[in-house]
């Protein structure tokens, strides 16, 4: 019955992790905050290991790509055709530069900097603040006149440059790929949309290069196969539910939920509920 009850809980906690790993990875709140926060919170000592963590992204590089399978064949094939006619002027050509070209910074940044930057609670809550500001400033300030195409190269560059921000803990990926792309002044939903492709081929290689002994440090595979699934349920519906939502409403929910969330992190640690590092 212990055997029983201990097997229950862990399933419990893999599903309430993947829940909180899928809303958090494509929503600007960051997922690794979040992550860290709440399984030292809760003291959930075997699914909140790094690599049991590290396994489960596999379920929101799986949703991503299935959500935005239509795009991605669209942006091949015409790449391809792009390639065979010679015509380097083509849309879906330019988007698939511009993803290639944003996503070399974040990938040569991460693996130069892998093991230098540290995920204190600390370190979470001040760049949760910072990046509520930042995002404030991009929504006050962007034009959000330009639409999907009027994306460029440099708009790659430009937003995958942003994404650099993301390797410091607690900034968010998709956070600061979106608050890149509202300066630039893209509309919301093309900032979100076009945030959300870039982020593919860096989320992927990097869960691939996170995740790549996971299977040589976990005690059972079932927990780690339900976080998997839990997490691409709930990435699933993030990612939609964004999309939906920018197409009518600003970002201003995102910014205060940072802000409250970086002070009641630097609270907590003030009262010892949390470690400072």
């Amino acid at each position: 019955m212990t055997d029983l009850t201990v097997n229950l809980t862990t399933l419990l906690q893999a599903i309430a992790l993947g829940l909180v790993q899928g809303v958090t990875e494509f929503l600007p709140i960051s997922s690794t905050a979040h992550l860290l926060i709440f399984t030292e919170a809760l003291h959930w000592n075997q699914v909140g290991e790094k690599y049991f963590i590290d396994g489960i992204q596999f379920g929101s590089v799986i949703a991503v790509i299935l959500y935005f399978w239509k795009d991605l064949r669209h942006i091949g094939s015409g790449s391809w055709h792009a390639i065979q006619t010679r015509n380097w002027q083509r849309d879906e050509w330019k988007l698939m530069v511009g993803i290639g070209v944003g996503t070399i910074p974040a990938l040569v940044g991460g693996y130069l900097l892998k093991d230098q930057l540290p995920e204190s609670p600390v370190v979470i809550a001040w760049m949760s603040i910072v990046m509520s500001f930042l995002l404030g400033v991009a929504e006050t300030i962007g034009r959000r006149q330009r639409q999907f195409s009027s994306l460029t190269v440099q708009d790659g560059l430009i937003v995958g440059l942003g994404q650099m921000v993301a390797l410091i803990p607690g900034a968010s990926r998709s956070g600061a790929t979106l608050t890149t792309a509202l300066l630039l002044g893209l509309e919301r939903q093309t900032a979100a949309r076009f945030s959300f492709l870039l982020g593919i081929p860096t989320l992927t290689i990097a869960t691939l290069y996170q995740a790549r002994q996971v299977f040589f440090h976990i005690d059972s595979l079932l927990p780690l196969v339900v976080g998997i699934v839990s997490t691409f349920i709930f990435s699933y519906g993030a990612i939609a539910w964004l999309l939906r939502f920018l197409q009518t409403r600003n970002t201003w929910i995102f910014i205060w939920y940072r802000l409250a969330f970086g002070i009641f992190i630097l609270v907590s640690v003030t009262h010892g509920l949390l470690k400072s590092g």
